[in-house]
């Protein structure tokens, strides 16, 4: 996969080069490119297809959550969904056409493999080459085995939690790099000297990259996609002192819990003293909540972008 992302992202900055070039300096609205972006490396990973190719899936799926969001904050009334009100309707409506698209995209790889096609390397290969295998190996093992209904519940769920996060997080780090510009001097220094100025980017030289990975678990940090989390306790468990019964709704503030200065500021002055800074998120991962794929708070990203 990482050719393709190669390609989506190449493609994105040639686009930049091409609009400064021609206007030797202009604003860039990155947040619509960014997302773009982030939609096509994920139809890439989930289909292997280009972003035009899913277009239609992203906007249906991106009119879903418009008119899903308002609704969390509006009375629930039991069974008003049965109801065929306009806003109803046109939930039904796009869940169909997201499910005859997905149910196209899923034949026609169905028909590659049942023709000797080896299954690609994408989420949705991945799915498919699973269901065959179970299905051959036992096949009274129905439970195992994934139904279409699986398969496109994963891939609409693939899309939901990637696209959005992924945009997110490029845009805040574009945001921050843009404040703390000493720290952007040391990314690019570092992605450099691994890379060259013409090298292609591979796993290994990825993994090598310490500083840009430390940038990006701080913005996860400070900028979380997910705010909190909702746990249903199914049983009687005891949490330390706490006592939580079963029926009980937890709700985790991760965004809060991340930006806690009680539990962030002062162990990462520690850290700082004892020069760990390059060891920042196995440290903090360890000894504190980090939860970000699950507001502006800037005193802590002072520290560690000082």
């Amino acid at each position: 996969m990482l050719p393709a992302i190669y390609e989506s992202s190449y493609g994105l900055i040639k686009e930049w080069e091409e609009m400064v070039s021609t206007t030797i300096s202009c604003e860039i609205e990155v947040w619509s490119y960014l997302q773009k972006l982030s939609a096509d490396l994920i139809s890439r990973a989930a289909f292997g297809s280009s972003y035009k190719e899913g277009k239609r899936i992203f906007e249906l799926i991106i009119e879903q959550l418009q008119i899903a969001i308002p609704m969390f904050d509006s009375v629930y009334i039991p069974g008003w969904r049965f109801v065929p009100t306009r806003t109803n309707r046109r939930i039904i409506e796009i869940d169909s056409e997201i499910r005859v698209l997905l149910k196209c995209i899923i034949d026609k790889r169905k028909r590659t493999i049942d023709e000797g096609e080896l299954p690609k390397d994408d989420l949705l290969g991945i799915l498919l080459e699973s269901s065959y295998q179970q299905n051959s190996q036992d096949k009274k093992k129905h439970h195992l085995k994934l139904s279409f209904e699986d398969v496109v519940n994963e891939c609409k769920l693939f899309y939901l939690a990637g696209q959005e996060t992924t945009s997110a997080l490029l845009v805040w780090t574009l945001v921050l790099l843009g404040k703390h510009q000493d720290w952007q001097a040391r990314a690019r220094e570092e992605i450099l000297s691994t890379f060259g100025n013409d090298g292609n980017p591979d796993f290994h030289g990825l993994n090598q990259l310490k500083i840009v990975n430390m940038i990006l678990q701080e913005v996860l940090r400070l900028y979380p996609p997910a705010t909190e989390l909702h746990r249903s306790v199914n049983e009687d468990v005891k949490v330390g002192d706490v006592f939580l019964p079963a029926g009980v709704l937890v709700n985790v503030p991760i965004l809060f819990i991340q930006q806690d200065q009680k539990l962030w500021g002062m162990m990462l002055k520690s850290l700082i003293q004892k020069g760990l800074v390059k060891e920042y998120p196995r440290q903090l991962m360890a000894t504190c909540h980090f939860s970000p794929l699950v507001g502006d708070q800037e005193y802590v990203l002072d520290l560690i972008l000082p």
